[in-house]
Parts: structure tokens; C-alpha cells; sequence
């Protein structure tokens, strides 16, 4: 598996369900400097989900909601799903090279827990 070229921008993560079916959720991607550094901040909600890459952390100062992270190996295998409230200051996490992020409650409302591998597709 070559690697791939991120660029900030719009798409659809995919998870798989248990149920064999793919669920689709909106998706913005952080890549650039500029884009990993605002990522949700200022926001009060989130429409889906934000990836953060390259990222193996992520703090949550001058948050106003507490958000769901999930911390993806280079294959987006997840290796870590933790929630954090507003002011937290996560541990980086080696393997990681992305970082997903969304409201609190929803990755467990996707699926997305330890050893589940997410697909990202195009708008």
C-alpha cells in the first residue's frame, strides 16, 4: 500500500458494521498545517467528522464540546477511542499517524472502536 497524498477537503468515512454494511458519514480532512491547527475550534458542533493527518495527538483547549478521537495506525486501523472534555490535553500515541475526531457519543454510535478499520471515500 503506497501513500496517500492527503489534502484538506470534504469526503465520506466508511466503517463497516457488524452487519457486513458500510456506514457513511460526512468527513472533513485537516491536512495542512493551518487546517490541523484550527480543526474543531470554535465550533459547537460538528456535522460528521474530522481527520486530522499527519497527527498522533490532540488537545481540546478552547473547545466548546466535548469530542469522541479515535487514533488510526497508517492502514486507518483504529488503535485508541477516547473521549475528552473541553481543556484536556491528550498523550501522544506512537503508532499513530491520524487522528478521527467527532461529538462526543458518536463513535460509539458508528462502530468505530479498537481494531476496526475505516475506509475514507470521495464526496
Amino acid at each position: 500500500m503506497g501513500r496517500r497524498r492527503w489534502r484538506d477537503g470534504v469526503g465520506v468515512l466508511a466503517v463497516m458494521g457488524q452487519d457486513g454494511k458500510h456506514l457513511r458519514v460526512p468527513l472533513e480532512v485537516a491536512s495542512s498545517y493551518r487546517a490541523r491547527t484550527k480543526g474543531l475550534l470554535g465550533r459547537d458542533s460538528v456535522d460528521g467528522a474530522m481527520l486530522l493527518t499527519p497527527a498522533n495527538s490532540v488537545h481540546t483547549f478552547r473547545m466548546r464540546m466535548a469530542i469522541d478521537v479515535a487514533y488510526l495506525d497508517r492502514r486507518l486501523t483504529v488503535i485508541a477511542v477516547r473521549t475528552m472534555r473541553p481543556g484536556r490535553l491528550g498523550l501522544p500515541r506512537p503508532r499513530a499517524r491520524h487522528v478521527l475526531e467527532a461529538e462526543a457519543g458518536a463513535m460509539i454510535r458508528w462502530g468505530v472502536r479498537v481494531g476496526a478499520r475505516i475506509a475514507l471515500e470521495d464526496e
